[in-house]
């Protein structure tokens, strides 16, 4: 392995460590220790494909990878905004003192997490080899797990009104997951 990339691979881990492990354990928010799977999986995607990144930018592959990645763009900056504006966050976004309900909301629980999903998938498409699938499959399944998690923690903060919540949304894909 090239020394440079084996010394970001380093700094990189243990960067998301600090902020999904340490941060979450300190805020007593847990669903952070699973997300470091899934940020972790995407890193290492993103480090195996960089090569590749814009090579044949006209071929199937890069056409579905650009998209997933649009896609994905699309997905956290609206699920951000809506955060921001309907969630009146204290200090940063994770801190929302309300639940939001509307726009992407009304249909998905988790359109970040999604976002995370479609950013794997789509980093993963632009060399789909079987570390790269197994990794964004890593990832998809981590975000399942942090999701619970956090939703587990959304009752302690919002009680009936986040489980009423749950039984009208679905967790990422709407009528399907």
């Amino acid at each position: 392995m090239n020394p440079v990339i084996l010394i970001i691979l380093i700094a990189g881990t243990i960067l998301l460590i600090y902020f999904s492990w340490i941060a979450s354990i300190r805020g007593k928010r847990y669903h952070g220790i699973y997300r470091f799977f899934a940020f972790e999986s995407i890193f290492l995607i993103v480090l195996l494909n960089y090569p590749v990144w814009f090579r044949n930018v006209l071929s199937v592959n890069q056409m579905i990878s650009w998209i997933l990645l649009l896609a994905s763009l699309i997905f956290a900056v609206w699920g951000f905004v809506l955060l921001y504006r309907m969630g009146k966050p204290e200090g940063h976004m994770e801190r929302t003192t309300k639940l939001v309900t509307t726009g992407l909301y009304g249909y998905i629980r988790h359109p970040l997490y999604l976002s995370l999903i479609l950013g794997g998938f789509g980093v993963m498409a632009k060399d789909p080899g079987y570390i790269q699938i197994l990794l964004a499959i890593i990832n998809f399944i981590s975000l399942i797990f942090t999701a619970r998690v956090e939703e587990k923690e959304m009752i302690i903060k919002f009680g009936d009104e986040y489980r009423e919540y749950m039984k009208k949304t679905k967790m990422f894909f709407p009528f399907i997951l």
